[in-house]
């Protein structure tokens, strides 16, 4: 069983939201019907990267790496061509 990690960008507020889950696609399609109150009030979203691992704890370990002031200036790095390229630089993690 994999272990993903994964970035949503919405497509309302140009927000990131990081999370992770064992079934990417379950999960993409419940933020996406508002089945997710955390995510509900900024749909749609778009899944804009992901990561897959075999342990539940370095999963975990990644996404609070993400969620950090380290990790949001690795997104940008990891990233900067999809923001370039699709005018939303100012993707932001949400607070």
């Amino acid at each position: 069983m994999f272990y993903y990690v994964y970035i949503l960008g919405s497509q309302k507020d140009n927000n990131l939201y990081i999370g992770y889950t064992t079934d990417l696609r379950k999960r993409f399609k419940q933020h996406n019907s508002g089945e997710s109150l955390a995510t509900k009030p900024f749909r749609p979203y778009k899944l804009i990267f992901y990561e897959a691992f075999l342990k539940r704890i370095d999963t975990k370990h990644r996404e609070e790496y993400l969620k950090s002031g380290y990790g949001r200036k690795t997104i940008k790095i990891m990233l900067r061509k999809y923001f370039d390229e699709t005018g939303t630089q100012n993707y932001k993690k949400r607070k």
